[in-house]
């Protein structure tokens, strides 16, 4: 039986599709937002998918935890930025729901996510 990769994962591929969503609009911001708003904005939501790569290729149960909490993390970071630009004029209003639909089904996802793997960690030390 062959392994499942990480890039099987759903939340990797919607990590992944945020991700290219955001670069997509960055990408075309003048070079001052780019470079203020847009460059941090673009590190915060890369963050999320290559931390959830990271975490399943240590393969144990709680490195796999301990990178998507930080992938969960980078999310939060990930809505700050949106948000502030949104209010900066940044986003057009469907630029900043296209995001926000990504993330509402990303976050109780990797929130689950983590869960299962904080769950498996204990049973395998209770073993």
């Amino acid at each position: 039986m062959m392994q499942a990769k990480f890039e099987d994962l759903e939340i990797y591929q919607l990590a992944e599709r945020l991700s290219d969503l955001v670069w997509d609009i960055v990408i075309k911001w003048d070079s001052f937002s780019r470079n203020t708003v847009g460059k941090q904005y673009v590190e915060a939501v890369d963050s999320v998918g290559s931390n959830i790569s990271e975490g399943y290729g240590r393969g144990s149960f709680p490195d796999r935890s301990r990178f998507a909490k930080i992938s969960r993390g980078s999310l939060f970071e990930t809505v700050h930025w949106t948000k502030k630009s949104q209010r900066r004029n940044l986003l057009t209003d469907k630029e900043f729901n296209d995001i926000f639909e990504i993330i509402d089904i990303l976050l109780p996802k990797l929130s689950s996510y983590i869960n299962y793997l904080d769950e498996n960690s204990k049973k395998k030390k209770s073993k």
